[in-house]
């Protein structure tokens, strides 16, 4: 079997968690090729050594001292190599960086240099070869992955290295300058590694245990998440419950590779294995009927009520063209005969509301539009959910015995969740009736 792993910016916060990460790589000899992340936080008030990077170029940017700053970064990385008693030269590898920041150098080749000394370092730890990611992972200049050359590239690499770790976040053009994908992309990394590989398993090492059931700073030790398919996971993502960059789940998913949350400071713990739809029903009888609940606050509702609705061809595409014009996405469009509903964030009309409405009435001739805010939306997700009767009432009956108002049910065509709106004060109470009503 063979493993890819990746390790996130707390796995690599300081010279501690190197240590786990040793432990960890050398536990396993089928774990063969390893991304990492550059230095996270080491407590709440720390920063993220990114966030320095970032911050150093816009002093270059602006002609201020970088010095301070850059001095932060030089003791942060230091403080590894001396506790852990390591051999590289980072003096040589700062003042490389220092003459790029001198001479005006572009801002992702500098905020790269994180996850650039972070794998220097554990690869001297580790005593493996290090493999710069910019050799191996190629952008094409609209941003989007060069896959055939980056996967021809990997696999003439794989075939001369035993054990190899590789820094996340990057890659480079074909001219050799340093690209970056957004924030947490080390992430993707490990996926498109994992896939050119053909890992067998692709393990995402961070602080958290995997997935949970339901939001802990809701419910009170809500259960552990062993097994969800990516389906489930972007229902649940969209909502905010959120581990893995939602990016990273594609390369692993199309070559067919489980992607497995780990946490480094509980090795043992089996985390969330993230398999395909066919694979969990393959899966025991046993699995809880839900995966798992999500939510967010702070929707808001245009309600559109026209007569005749349903005899009216593009009704509702005039009322699409209102936020389209305006760049606005929408959440969900809900609707019955002489109505429908447009739901999104509060945030992307708070100031034009009523601007929109009065549009909306005019572009579709509708008797009345009215807008409520307030409305929170809760996803209970569950890809076996279709196929067992009674869970929308078992749902439903729990919110109602909690005296919680449903002002909105929505089930998309997959049946593999159900989203309720619902006031933003009783969100919370939501959360806990639902989890309570299906966890027991």
């Amino acid at each position: 079997m063979l493993k890819v792993a990746k390790f996130g910016g707390t796995s690599m916060a300081d010279a501690t968690q190197f240590k786990k990460v040793y432990d960890i790589i050398n536990s396993d000899a089928e774990r063969k090729f390893v991304v990492v992340s550059a230095p996270g936080k080491r407590f709440k008030e720390d920063n993220k050594i990114t966030d320095l990077l970032y911050l150093t170029h816009a002093h270059t940017k602006f002609s201020v001292p970088y010095t301070p700053v850059f001095k932060i970064i030089e003791e942060r990385f230091n403080s590894i190599k001396e506790e852990l008693n390591l051999n590289i030269d980072l003096a040589h590898e700062f003042e490389v960086i220092k003459q790029n920041l001198d001479n005006k150098c572009e801002e992702d080749y500098i905020v790269s240099r994180g996850e650039y000394l972070s794998a220097l370092l554990l690869s001297d730890y580790l005593k493996c070869d290090f493999i710069d990611a910019k050799d191996v992972i190629f952008f094409n200049y609209d941003g989007t992955i060069n896959k055939v050359k980056t996967n021809e590239k990997l696999a003439e690499v794989f075939s001369k290295t035993k054990k190899a770790i590789i820094p996340g976040f990057y890659g480079s053009y074909s001219d050799g300058s340093i690209k970056t994908f957004s924030r947490g992309g080390s992430d993707i990394t490990g996926s498109i590694i994992a896939a050119a590989a053909g890992a067998d398993i692709y393990e995402n090492w961070t602080d958290v245990s995997g997935f949970l059931m339901a939001d802990p700073r809701i419910v009170n030790n809500p259960r552990q998440i062993k097994k969800i398919t990516y389906q489930e996971l972007r229902e649940l993502s969209y909502m905010g419950a959120s581990v893995l960059h939602e990016e990273a789940v594609f390369p692993a998913r199309q070559a067919g590779i489980p992607i497995n949350i780990r946490n480094t400071n509980e090795p043992d713990n089996p985390g969330t294995l993230i398999i395909s739809d066919e694979e969990k029903f393959k899966s025991n009888g046993n699995d809880s009927v839900i995966t798992g609940i999500a939510g967010k606050k702070n929707f808001c509702i245009f309600y559109v009520h026209k007569e005749h609705m349903a005899n009216e061809v593009g009704v509702i595409r005039k009322a699409l063209e209102v936020f389209e014009n305006r760049g606005i996405s929408i959440d969900h469009i809900p609707s019955g005969i002489d109505s429908f509903s447009i739901i999104l964030p509060s945030e992307s009309v708070e100031k034009i509301s009523h601007e929109v409405a009065e549009e909306l009435k005019i572009k579709c001739n509708a008797q009345a539009v009215t807008v409520s805010k307030n409305l929170s939306l809760i996803t209970t997700v569950g890809i076996k959910m279709a196929y067992r009767p009674g869970i929308s009432a078992k749902l439903f009956t729990a919110l109602g015995e909690n005296n919680i108002n449903i002002r909105m049910i929505d089930q998309g065509s997959s049946e593999i969740n159900i989203i309720v709106g619902i006031d933003d004060k009783d969100f919370e109470n939501a959360i806990k009736a639902i989890y309570n009503a299906f966890v027991q």
